[in-house]
This record gives structure tokens, C-alpha cells and sequence, in this order.
């Protein structure tokens, strides 16, 4: 399985980057997809992530800031981010629990995009 993500960069705080991941390989199914990010010295923290039972979750910091789409058919996720802060610099993850075709689940990590908002 591999998690290919784009979008990161460098923007000004109260600027807007969007972030895009693909899931690819051996799936049968995805059971959630999302994005996580961790910033230096801290620990990975869930950013947004859509389940099929229970919808998006998105952290406590987000604030209505961010919007994740996310395409089933495809195996795609978004994360579209506004009002961008210094505070949201980080190395954004791409998340994925996957059923295989071999009927193991798994949770997945992309290599990550890295964000950083100047002040």
C-alpha cells in the first residue's frame, strides 16, 4: 500500500494551502483516511479523519479552519486549510486504515508533507 501525498509548502499566516493524498496498492477497502501532522518536539496529533460509520473527526485546534474532503470511489483525501497559522507549522502525515485483499487491516502512514506558516 503507499499513501503519495502532495501540497505542502510555505505560506503566510492567514493563508490557505490544500493538501491531497491517493491511497494505492493491494486494498479491498478503506475504512478511514485522514491526515495527521506533527510539529517539532511534539507529538503526531490527529489533524481530520473521515470513517465510514462515524464521519470526520477533526482536532480540537482546527476550528473551522480546515475541510477534509475525502473520494471513496477513488481512494483520495483533501484536506483544504485556511486561516493558516504560525502555530499549524508542521509535517502533515496522510492516514489510512485499510482492509487488504488478504483480509488484514492495517493503519497507514504516507511520508509526510511538511507545512510551514511564517508570521
Amino acid at each position: 500500500v503507499q499513501l503519495q501525498a502532495s501540497g505542502g509548502g510555505l505560506v503566510q499566516s492567514g493563508g490557505s494551502l490544500r493538501l491531497s493524498c491517493a491511497a494505492s496498492g493491494n486494498i479491498n477497502k478503506v475504512n478511514a483516511m485522514g491526515w495527521y501532522r506533527q510539529a517539532p518536539g511534539k507529538q503526531r496529533e490527529l489533524v481530520a479523519v473521515d470513517g465510514n460509520a462515524v464521519g470526520t473527526n477533526y482536532g480540537g485546534f482546527v476550528r473551522g479552519r480546515f475541510t477534509l474532503s475525502r473520494d471513496k470511489a477513488k481512494n483520495t483525501v483533501d484536506l483544504q486549510m485556511n486561516s493558516l497559522e504560525p502555530e499549524d507549522t508542521a509535517v502533515y502525515y496522510c492516514f489510512a486504515d485499510i482492509l487488504l485483499n488478504t483480509w488484514r487491516q492495517n493503519d497507514y502512514f504516507g511520508q509526510g508533507t511538511k507545512v510551514t506558516v511564517s508570521s
